[in-house]
């Protein structure tokens, strides 16, 4: 079985949701036999240099990649405002990209070629004039609900404005293109129910986030308690505003419960102003070498989404480190969780604030939800068991 999976930014290291998705993706498919090629875009914005990537995954690949200026510019944004195109998407598309696509084509046939993503749809045209594969897309989320959710938090009233009229060309665009592919693979449930509500006229399946969970292995006599922690990419705007809103509103009640209690924040791209909260207790550590490792230390993750779309990925890892998470409603959607077996759920300041004390209070019961969290995603999450599920449906179409 021959694949191309077409990325939006190359999944080396795994670092974050998307490249964690796409790279157990690959590594899935090929403990299966399958024949992998990648072609990345490598946006300016957390450019990758090839030449440090150093994962055997990667060398199992051919690969391919076109370094691409996907910055925001305001002109360009302004005078998209008068084209019929999507501004998100059309900064992702570049005639040399395509051509360099097209190349590689013509000079290899493949069964199958998967698209990751939303933002590498405009790259369609070219994959159907030059391919007879089978088209899939992924949809790793519903990107216009994001904007849209987004806007409706936003105070200042002309960026609102903006952001709403971003959010409803998205919604034409994904509309528009849902129906060009073969197959379309949801990440969620709720993204599925939200596809079919496009339209989809194609067959449909849910694929949530496959992570191996060889590599989430537990210490606990590293885990320090009590402790806190937040863990996310901060230049991603709805994990800024969620955990703003955690510091500001709910975080100087809950360090009062404790004095020995600690809260650590970290992730890439850590914005300057969380360095600047007036708390002893509260440790902005910025982004981490190793993940797993900081998840290990720590006991009770916390994940105040308020905005966001998709599957949160930290909190699979979370789950899988066994970790007691409390979360709101929206970071929690699309995961096979239940409020007080493998995860707590609270949308409202006080409801954090019970849910930590509880669990502060009474330790053996964020033991517990670590427990159950771990066998949920060794149930749905096993990248084994979504790879093999994934292959059969390839398998499918092509022999169709």
């Amino acid at each position: 079985m021959k694949i191309l999976l077409i990325t939006k930014r190359i999944p080396f290291p795994p670092n974050s949701g998307y490249p964690i998705v796409v790279y157990n993706t690959i590594k899935g498919l090929l403990q299966l036999g399958a024949d992998i090629t990648l072609f990345s875009l490598n946006p300016t914005k957390g450019k990758i240099d090839i030449e440090d990537i150093y994962d055997p995954i990667f060398e199992q690949i051919k690969f391919h990649t076109y370094d691409l200026d996907t910055d925001v510019n305001v002109w360009s944004a302004f005078f998209n405002i008068f084209t019929n195109e999507s501004y998100n998407v059309s900064r992702y598309y570049s005639e040399d990209a395509a051509r360099q696509l097209e190349n590689l084509l013509r000079e290899n046939a493949f069964d199958v070629i998967q698209f990751e993503g939303l933002f590498v749809v405009p790259y369609l045209d070219v994959v159907k004039a030059n391919s007879n594969a089978k088209l899939i897309y992924r949809a790793h989320n519903i990107e216009f609900t994001l904007w849209e959710r987004l806007s409706h938090s936003e105070k200042f009233l002309v960026r609102r404005k903006y952001l709403a009229f971003l959010a409803q060309r998205l919604k034409a665009y994904e509309t528009d293109q849902i129906n060009r592919f073969h197959h379309i693979f949801a990440i969620s449930e709720p993204d599925r129910q939200s596809i079919l509500m496009f339209g989809c006229e194609v067959p449909m399946s849910v694929f949530p986030v496959a992570i191996d969970l060889e590599k989430y292995k537990v210490d606990k006599t590293k885990t320090s308690f009590p402790t806190l922690f937040h863990l996310g990419a901060m230049d991603w705007r709805p994990n800024q505003e969620g955990l703003e809103w955690f510091l500001d509103d709910i975080w100087p009640d809950i360090e009062k419960l404790n004095k020995d209690l600690r809260f650590y924040i970290a992730g890439k791209n850590m914005q300057k102003h969380f360095f600047e909260y007036d708390s002893e207790n509260l440790i902005v550590e910025g982004e981490v070498f190793d993940a797993v490792e900081f998840m290990n230390s720590k006991a009770i993750m916390i994940v105040p989404l308020i905005s966001g779309t998709g599957m949160r990925v930290k909190i699979i890892e979370g789950m899988a480190m066994k970790k007691c998470i409390i979360a709101t409603t929206t970071a929690a959607e699309g995961i096979n969780c239940r409020h007080g077996h493998d995860i707590l759920i609270a949308d409202s300041a006080d409801e954090f604030y019970r849910s930590i004390l509880q669990c502060i209070i009474n330790p053996k019961r964020w033991v517990e939800i670590g427990e159950n969290a771990r066998r949920t995603v060794e149930n749905d999450h096993g990248v084994h068991l979504i790879s093999s599920k994934m292959l059969k449906i390839y398998e499918g179409l092509v022999s169709a």
